[in-house]
């Protein structure tokens, strides 16, 4: 077949990937420059959500705002990541040892909540195993003041830089063309329209998360569910601390927020993210780039060393529900909505839509 694909995020980079590895006909199109991480900051323009992300593959966690659907997506992606890793043929930091929650003294009622959401929700076998200090000093020495712990045993991390820049790498390699620096005005089934001109193909593949939305002036016949997408802001913090070290993610459960920390090959910890609902790109805030730092500061004191490498600001695509959606009819496939869930759920995400694919 030949394929169009208006995106080139996550899921059009492992769309192009896997339809162009088993011979069809793949181009895409996306209005960045190149395959590589655009710059970030005040006045760059937008990147993909798949770039500012932790790349944390937690089915569990992600739960507590979660339905069945996603947490058994996120499985099967858990499975799936290993075979793709390995078929990029680029180096991609990929770990799954789990992930753990943590909690100061005092925060014991907002952690109770969390965990016993999740252990009403997960199915056996993935629910909060509780540690005693012992157990969190061995599997964590770095850790310190946290007077609670639970180990999430079937989760793990991607790092997402090296995977964004692999699969667009594989996927050429494979016989993808990408457009690059090309606007898609509209799009419809077999067509996709851009100020180049009409392309037309056998099917159209609509990921462009924010994007999506039709404008005013290039709205389509048809945009299905596209209207509904909003930009949901977060903010990530790059740290280097190669003194410090964790061998996986760790949550820490506020009462007002959830702080993650992943750690990243040499010596970077990630640490986020906010959840605002606002559509503004502008960097970091004051309050968020306390907030972050300090709970993340209080739970592994060395990090009073780190260097600050930078910060990142972005819109998660979310619909209403904040949960993803799939449209698929003839010579036309729209995928939005994938929220904060977009690294955990993709793989699995696209393996269901591609068997689907007539």
């Amino acid at each position: 077949m030949h394929i169009g694909i208006a995106g080139a995020g996550l899921l059009g980079r492992l769309l192009a990937f896997e339809l162009a590895r088993v011979g069809h006909s793949v181009e895409v199109f996306d209005p960045a420059s190149g395959p590589q991480a655009p710059p970030a900051g005040p006045g760059a323009a937008p990147r993909a959500a798949g770039w500012t992300a932790a790349g944390m593959l937690s089915p569990t966690a992600e739960l507590e705002s979660a339905d069945a659907h996603v947490f058994a997506l996120g499985l099967r992606s858990l499975a799936l990541w290993p075979g793709i890793v390995a078929a990029l043929g680029q180096p991609v930091e990929l770990h799954q040892r789990g992930s753990l929650l943590v909690a100061h003294r005092g925060d014991e009622g907002a952690a109770r909540r969390v965990v016993d959401l999740l252990q009403h929700k997960a199915p056996a076998g993935h629910t909060p195993q509780a540690l005693d200090a012992a157990a969190l000093r061995e599997l964590e020495p770095a850790l310190h003041g946290a007077a609670h712990a639970w180990l999430l045993p079937h989760e793990g991390q991607i790092h997402t830089v090296q995977a964004m820049a692999a699969l667009a790498h594989a996927a050429t390699t494979a016989g993808a063309r990408w457009h690059w620096g090309v606007t898609v005005n509209r799009l419809q089934a077999g067509e996709i329209h851009t100020p180049q001109g009409l392309h037309r193909f056998d099917c159209v593949f609509d990921v462009r998360g924010t994007g999506a939305r039709p404008e005013p002036s290039h709205s389509e016949q048809d945009p299905g569910f596209t209207h509904e997408v909003r930009g949901v802001r977060g903010e990530i913090i790059w740290l280097h601390a190669p003194e410090v070290v964790l061998q996986r993610p760790v949550r820490l459960l506020h009462p007002r927020h959830r702080v993650y920390l992943v750690p990243r090959e040499g010596g970077h910890i990630v640490v986020g993210a906010s959840e605002i609902e606002s559509e503004d790109r502008s960097p970091i805030s004051l309050r968020s780039m306390v907030e972050l730092l300090a709970a993340a500061h209080s739970i592994v004191p060395e990090l009073a060393e780190a260097r600050v490498v930078h910060t990142e600001t972005n819109l998660r695509p979310a619909l209403p529900d904040n949960l993803p959606r799939v449209e698929q009819s003839r010579g036309l496939v729209r995928i939005n909505g994938l929220f904060r869930h977009g690294w955990l759920i993709a793989p699995a995400l696209v393996e269901e839509t591609l068997k689907n694919l007539a």
